[in-house]
């Protein structure tokens, strides 16, 4: 007889208690970090040893994500720059997202006051999947930004195609360019240590998204959180969830993590699996 895996045995009571949660429901908020891609096949960046599994020229580097994602490169090197971020452009481009996305879409619309999705995720998985009310905290890899900046203007990166050797990782010319000065372009996306990133257009869609909180509290709707793939490395979406949540959080993590009691449910499983379980019951 096998081992459980500790809070194996408690997953049944789990789910049991996450969908009541979800049928009484009047509006969802989904939270999502790099653990809602993973079932895509999407890689989590956990660690240097996670990115330099899914980039393994950057293991002979010995550079870690945190080095990589420093807008410094995008002056002092752009081929490096671009080599990593034109990589991930197409990456998210020809990824499809899975099936719990639809799943979610599917719960929102239902709802009488809605949904809105509030990520740390610069990939675009959500609007690919069919959401509108997404608030992306970091920005979005599928717009582009004047490095200098010459302006406040922020365009979509709609046909930007950039070459990149899969050996060394760099970008080969002609690199995006900005359209205004013809200044390099970089993506619009909040990197570490981030002095020029133009925020107005994620800026625009987080008050949004809070004011349709607002109007939830004042209406006395029942507004239930579902955080989904999201750690401590980088807490911006754990922070979201656990101040919006008011006792109806359902935390999906396949890292163990108690909860205070009354906060709400941990689900200790991976994203596609936990909304599969979950919709299995709320349609049952």
């Amino acid at each position: 007889m096998s081992t459980p895996i500790p809070g194996e045995l408690d997953r049944p009571g789990e789910l049991d208690r996450a969908a009541a949660l979800l049928r009484e429901a009047d509006a969802l908020l989904v939270c999502a970090g790099a653990g809602m891609g993973v079932d895509s096949g999407l890689p989590d960046f956990r660690g240097d040893t996670g990115f330099w599994r899914a980039y393994p020229p950057y293991a002979r580097l010995r550079l870690s994500f945190a080095q990589l994602a420093d807008p410094v490169h995008f002056g002092a090197d752009p081929t490096l720059a671009w080599g990593f971020y034109g990589h991930r452009l197409g990456l998210y481009r020809g990824t499809v997202p899975h099936a719990g996305f639809d799943v979610l879409r599917r719960w929102g619309a239902g709802l009488p006051a809605g949904m809105w999705v509030f990520t740390s995720n610069v990939d675009g998985q959500f609007q690919r999947a069919g959401f509108v009310d997404v608030a992306e905290v970091h920005g979005s890899i599928h717009h582009l930004q004047c490095t200098a900046p010459c302006g406040p203007d922020v365009w979509p990166a709609d046909g930007v195609d950039v070459d990149v050797d899969p050996e060394t990782m760099r970008a080969r010319e002609p690199l995006p360019r900005c359209p205004g000065c013809g200044a390099l372009a970089r993506p619009n996306i909040l990197m570490f240590g981030d002095w020029n990133w133009l925020g107005a257009r994620s800026e625009r869609m987080l008050r949004a998204c809070s004011s349709w909180l607002d109007a939830l509290a004042g209406a006395g709707r029942r507004l239930v959180v579902v955080e989904i793939g999201a750690g401590t490395a980088v807490p911006t979406v754990r922070r979201m969830a656990e101040s919006a949540a008011g006792g109806r959080l359902i935390r999906v993590n396949p890292a163990p993590d108690r909860l205070s009691p009354g906060s709400g449910v941990s689900v200790r499983l991976g994203a596609l699996a936990a909304l599969a379980e979950l919709d299995a019951r709320l349609t049952a």
